[in-house]
């Protein structure tokens, strides 16, 4: 190793510099900053990242441009090595970086939640895998949360499920957490939700513990956060699940995420988290179709120990798309209302009985329905909602037409963007700030889409 670093370190101090021109400083911050030049070996510069994770992005996505900038400064440099050493940690440390395994188990049993007890929310014995009806809408979400229960090791870090309400997210979540305690009982899983672990970090602020809960949720051999999307917007929150999520992965302990949009949608979330949540398998749950609500109505009768009729299976198969959770409460209500009136299970009891459930259900309009309408109000043609067209008096309608999609459907992003003609999820997040914009400027217009939103509802 060269005796006299100094040279290098300058230069390398330029190079630092010239990539936080080009890249920009969030960007930077996240993956080169912590970055440092720890010797130079055979003629090669040594540059140490702080942790396996970090190193293996940088690799990926930086070395080929790192060692330009750092040949055009070092004439006698023979290449540049990315690498991961303790001794970037004592040069350049960092927050909130992971403790050891043995010292993380140590702590963690003597009580380092702040509160005390067991920070991991109670699981719930119906959410296993054995009673989860699978479908093509959640065959692959289900497949991975298998895979992932079953491994001695992280398969694919982290596991990130996505999906709407009451589509079975937190159903596998739970099937995961039981199956690896069941099979691995020495195994620590943490399971809780977002809000949670946001309510524990505030907590050890608060009590000046912020050690003891790193130590908790650093040592664990997974880690299960439900609902990410409501850190979103909370930059203290963000910083230390970060660095959470990367002490974890750099271990090779499991991770696994659920939200209720892909990693690429969760607005307010920091891009360098966003990129890591999407690291690894990003899995999401559909709609579901006819046959999976008919599956899982069949199922859940059987384990109420009821009979119901066919024909109201069917009946409540058609009529309640929306989610999973409100179509077993509909089949809980008709046979709750059947056992305590004495009344048989009937198909027009079923309507009596979920009268106002169909009712709102009838209510909800389609994509297409409201393409229908808005290109009918303002005299456009249906295909103009699908064409390229940018002309303002094609573009306008056709940003209302996503805006109300997105007040009126449970559609998410990228399923609106591809009913206009396959465009992008940020072209319809743009198109409903624009249109949110004109409304709180334009009374008249504001007006206008006011009677398309009733004409729509009724």
């Amino acid at each position: 190793m060269s005796d006299d670093l100094s040279a290098y370190d300058a230069a390398w101090g330029r190079v630092r510099e010239r990539l936080r021109a080009e890249i920009g400083d969030a960007e930077f911050k996240s993956w080169l900053g912590p970055l440092h030049l720890c010797g130079v070996d055979h003629g090669k510069a040594l540059i140490c990242a702080p942790t396996r994770f970090m190193g293996d992005w940088v690799r990926r996505h930086y070395l080929d441009r790192i060692s330009a900038l750092m040949d055009q400064e070092c004439n006698d440099l023979g290449g540049v090595e990315i690498t991961v050493k303790k001794a970037a940690e004592r040069a350049a440390p960092r927050p909130a970086e992971a403790p050891s395994a043995a010292t993380g188990a140590s702590s963690s049993r003597k009580g380092a939640n702040p509160s005390g007890g067991d920070v991991s929310a109670p699981l719930d014995p119906r959410f296993n895998f054995g009673n989860f009806v699978v479908g093509k809408s959640n065959e692959f979400a289900y497949a991975a949360a298998r895979r992932v229960a079953e491994a001695n090791h992280a398969p694919f870090n982290p596991l990130f499920l996505y999906g709407g309400v009451g589509l079975g997210k937190t159903h596998l979540m739970h099937a995961i957490a039981w199956h690896i305690r069941e099979r691995h009982p020495g195994r620590r899983v943490i399971y809780l939700s977002a809000e949670k672990f946001m309510y524990q970090f505030i907590r050890a602020l608060r009590y000046q513990d912020t050690m003891a809960f790193k130590d908790q949720f650093r040592s664990v051999d997974v880690l299960m956060i439900d609902d990410v999307q409501f850190i979103s917007g909370r930059e203290t929150t963000q910083e230390e699940f970060f660095h959470t999520f990367n002490a974890l992965v750099d271990q090779n302990h499991q991770v696994v995420i659920s939200a209720d949009k892909s990693p690429s949608d969760l607005e307010g979330m920091e891009e360098r988290l966003r990129s890591r949540l999407g690291w690894g398998l990003v899995a999401d749950i559909h709609q579901t179709d006819y046959e999976l609500r008919l599956s899982i109505l069949a199922n859940k009768a059987e384990h109420l120990g009821t009979e119901v009729p066919q024909k109201v299976l069917e009946f409540l198969a058609h009529k309640i798309t929306s989610n999973v959770r409100e179509l077993e409460g509909a089949l809980n209500r008709v046979v709750a209302h059947s056992t305590l009136v004495g009344r048989q299970i009937s198909l027009e009891a079923t309507q009596e009985v979920l009268h106002d459930l169909l009712r709102a259900n009838d209510r909800r309009v389609t994509i297409e329905e409201i393409q229908k309408q808005v290109a009918e109000h303002f005299n456009i043609r249906i295909a103009d909602m699908h064409s390229a067209r940018r002309a303002r008096a094609v573009a306008r309608p056709r940003q209302v037409a996503m805006y109300l999609a997105k007040q009126l459907t449970t559609r998410s992003l990228p399923e609106i963007g591809r009913k206009f003609g396959g465009r992008d999820h940020t072209t319809v997040m743009h198109a409903v700030r624009k249109i949110e914009e004109l409304r709180a400027t334009d009374p008249g217009f504001s007006e206008d889409v006011d009677l398309l939103r009733r004409m729509l509802e009724n």
